[in-house]
């Protein structure tokens, strides 16, 4: 078993910053690709962004390329979205995910989830 427990988020107004941060326990955390995704009120929960287990490849949704960044730290047991410019369709709630094995984008490969964090963005 892995625990996600997601922190960070908050409400920012249009072009501010957050920083969430995930920290896993359990089990060996990098042995994980980690994956962050979100849902905003209505729609279907959405790909943001996803690391390898050892940090080499990332990977984003192409609707926040150039804002986000995802890292990890295994000597931490977190996994980091650095988010910039942020816009009030960003709005939504964020959820960590865990996976072992290779990193993938789509939902149903992750094992274990967080509770999430909210982030508003306001205009």
């Amino acid at each position: 078993q892995v625990q996600l427990v997601e922190s960070g988020g908050g409400l920012v107004q249009a072009g501010g910053s957050l920083r969430l941060s995930c920290a896993a326990s359990g089990r060996t955390f990098s042995n994980y690709a980690m994956g962050w995704f979100r849902q905003a009120p209505g729609k279907e929960r959405e790909f943001v962004a996803a690391i390898a287990w050892r940090g080499g490849s990332t990977y984003l949704a192409d609707s926040v390329k150039g804002r986000f960044t995802i890292s990890r730290d295994n000597g931490k047991n977190t996994v980091y979205l650095q988010m910039n410019s942020l816009k009030p369709e960003d709005t939504a709630v964020y959820y960590c995910a865990a996976r072992g094995g290779m990193v993938f984008t789509t939902e149903g490969a992750y094992e274990y989830w967080g509770q999430g964090t909210q982030v508003t963005v306001s205009s």
